[in-house]
C-alpha cells in the first residue's frame, strides 16, 4: 500500500518516501506518493525525484495492484534500488492549474445540474460530457453564474463516508459511467461551500484548491454533440 500524500494535502510540494519495488514496466513502487495517480479523468503528476547518487525527472504516476502507486520516469534511466529513501518534488504549476480545472468542474456540474456521463482534467482547460439532448440555450448566462460562484470564494473541504452510506445515498453521485471506488469501507467526499452556503457534495479522489477564487475567471469553450443525448462543455482558465 502507498500512503497517497496528496489526499491529506493537495498542497504539498515536497515529500521523503521508500523505495518498496520496481514494476516490469519500470515503475517506481513507493511507500508514500506526493504525486497524484492517474484516475477520476486527472492526469498523474509529474515532477523530479533525487536519492543518494541519482536523480529521475518523473513523467506520472500509475495505480498498481495492492493499492500501490507507481512513479514513471520520463525516460528510461537506471532506477532507485529498492529501500532507497527519495526526495519527492512536484511539477507545481501543473498541479495546481489540475486543482484549479478540477474544482471548476464541479462547479459547472453544479450551474448544468445534468447527470455526467464522463469528463478530463487538462492544465489548461478540461471537459464534461452531459446527458443533455440540446445544446444550452443561454451559454453566456451559464458562465456568468459559474464565474459568480467562483468569485463567491467558498471554501473547498472534504469528509470520508462508508460504502453503505453511499449506497444509501444513490443522489450523491454525479456520474452515470463511472461509480466511486468503493471496496475499501470509505469514500471521500469533496463538499463546495458549508451550512447554508454549501452548494455541492459528491465522491471525488482528485485534488482541489482550497477555496473557489483560486480557480481564478473561467471561459467557455465549444459544445459539441458526442451522440444523441450527450454534449461535450469545456472550460478554459484564462
Amino acid at each position: 500500500m502507498t500512503q497517497p500524500l496528496f489526499r491529506d494535502d493537495a498542497y504539498l510540494r515536497e515529500a521523503e518516501a521508500r523505495v518498496l519495488a520496481h514494476t516490469p514496466e519500470g515503475g517506481i513502487v513507493v511507500d508514500a506518493s506526493v504525486f497524484y495517480a492517474t484516475g477520476g479523468g486527472q492526469p498523474g503528476d509529474s515532477g523530479l525525484i533525487q536519492w543518494d547518487g541519482g536523480r529521475m525527472a518523473i513523467a506520472t504516476a500509475v495505480k498498481v495492484e495492492g493499492g500501490g502507486i507507481a512513479l514513471v520516469p520520463a525516460e528510461p534511466a537506471a532506477l532507485p534500488p529498492v529501500g532507497a529513501t527519495l526526495r519527492q518534488r512536484l511539477d507545481w504549476d501543473r498541479r495546481h492549474r489540475h486543482m484549479r480545472v478540477h474544482t471548476a468542474l464541479h462547479l459547472l456540474s453544479v450551474v448544468i445540474p445534468l447527470p455526467v456521463t464522463g469528463g478530463q482534467i487538462g492544465a489548461d482547460k478540461g471537459r464534461l460530457d452531459f446527458d443533455m439532448p440540446e445544446a444550452p440555450a443561454d451559454l453566456p448566462a451559464l458562465e456568468a453564474a459559474l464565474n459568480a460562484l467562483i468569485a463567491r470564494d467558498l471554501a473547498v473541504s472534504d469528509a470520508w463516508i462508508t460504502d453503505d452510506e453511499l449506497l444509501a445515498n444513490p443522489g450523491l453521485v454525479k456520474t452515470m459511467s463511472v461509480m466511486p471506488p468503493m471496496g475499501q469501507g470509505r469514500v471521500r467526499l469533496v463538499r463546495i461551500g458549508d451550512g447554508a452556503n454549501q452548494i455541492d457534495l459528491q465522491p471525488c479522489g482528485g485534488t482541489h484548491v482550497a477555496r473557489t477564487a483560486e480557480i481564478g475567471r473561467v471561459e467557455f469553450g465549444k459544445i459539441e454533440k458526442k451522440g444523441r443525448q450527450n454534449r461535450r462543455v469545456s472550460l478554459i482558465l484564462t
